[in-house]
């Protein structure tokens, strides 16, 4: 659906409403305590203002789909700051803002943090990370995992090493060093492409573990952010640093084909996002891990991306907010993944994350 029709649709929607919008004091704010409200997106929300931080894999679709909200519910105020999923969790938990991007959900260790009781996860979109590379002469490149653990271990120094050969048997590799870029910041990025290695790799290829933020080798360069990685690997000749597929592609990054379970070499897209999320299990917080996916189609370094809010929210106009925002992202905003290179969820995962939208109260 495009943002015109969207806003259309919703134009017509209130102009049938209006009558009873009306004798509701026009807003939503007659609906004190808010637990049982029906979905927050067939009326005309009161005003209100969503402040938002953390994963910057996630804040190309947020920025989108906050500028459509806004077109069809105008008196609510959303923003979002990124700054990666470990500063969304922390200022979550010191209620300085009221809703977090994350890629990965919170540590059950980290519960009693946040101190306006249980966080609700909630999935949106997801996307792959690429391996995105800078090197002269080379515009296709073939990664296995035992390969990428090599090189971001700082075992595999050169771009003509042999584990990249044995990869590449084609290709005219020069002997360029190899400048490793990572995040410099608590990165749920980080958390799966680690994650990933610690699935896919040998246990000897990768021994760095998995976390937000990891002991990288020393001579590695950090960036913030992913788009800080992206600038790092776009300016230096013989550089590679891992990266959310839409930052790459706004950058206009080269990115490796990653060898998958079955074998086979693929490129980053969102069609083999959606093939790997689709076999995904999700758990009861309705978190799900496509890494490493199954399918001949997957792309095996795809990340899905949450929004974590409170599940009891103390203002009602703010807890509508809340819930109007994911029933849009729902809705039209599934749609407008694809434009920013997301995809969006499978019908299953989509449909539970409809049904826990109702379970938060005000």
């Amino acid at each position: 659906m495009t943002r015109n029709s969207s806003r259309t649709r919703w134009t017509l929607a209130l102009l049938l409403v209006f009558g009873l919008v009306a004798a509701a004091c026009g807003s939503s704010s007659d609906k004190k305590g808010g637990g049982g409200d029906t979905s927050t997106t067939d009326k005309t929300l009161a005003s209100a203002t969503l402040s938002g931080s953390g994963s910057t894999f996630q804040q190309a679709y947020d920025e989108t789909v906050i500028e459509a909200f806004k077109s069809v519910q105008p008196a609510v105020t959303i923003t979002y700051a990124g700054g990666g999923s470990g500063k969304g969790q922390t200022d979550l938990q010191a209620n300085l803002v009221q809703w977090a991007g994350s890629d990965a959900i919170p540590a059950v260790a980290d519960a009693s943090k946040y101190t306006k009781g249980t966080v609700l996860n909630f999935p949106t979109v997801g996307s792959p990370i690429t391996i995105s590379y800078n090197l002269s002469g080379v515009d296709k490149l073939n990664l296995s995992a035992d390969t990428i653990a090599g090189i971001f271990s700082g075992k595999i120094k050169t771009w003509d090493d042999a584990a990249i050969k044995a990869d590449n048997p084609s290709a005219d590799l020069p002997s360029t060093t190899i400048t490793v870029a990572h995040r410099s910041d608590g990165s749920g990025t980080t958390a799966n492409f680690t994650k990933y290695l610690t699935l896919a790799a040998t246990p000897t290829a990768w021994t760095l573990g998995t976390d937000k933020i990891v002991a990288w080798p020393s001579g590695q360069q950090a960036g913030n952010g992913n788009a800080g990685v992206a600038q790092i690997v776009q300016g230096t000749n013989g550089a590679v640093g891992y990266v959310d597929f839409s930052d790459a592609k706004a950058a206009g990054l080269k990115y490796a084909s990653i060898k998958n379970k079955t074998g086979k070499y693929v490129a980053a897209s969102v069609g083999g996002a959606t093939a790997a999320m689709s076999t995904a299990t999700v758990n009861a917080d309705l978190s799900f891990d496509p890494l490493n996916a199954t399918g001949a189609t997957a792309y095996p370094i795809t990340s899905p991306t949450y929004i974590l809010v409170y599940k009891t929210q103390s203002d009602a106009n703010v807890g509508a907010a809340v819930k109007g925002f994911l029933d849009y992202i729902y809705s039209d905003g599934q749609a407008l993944a694809a434009q920013v290179d997301f995809a969006k969820l499978p019908a299953n995962i989509l449909s539970q994350a409809k049904a826990q939208v109702d379970t938060i109260t005000s």
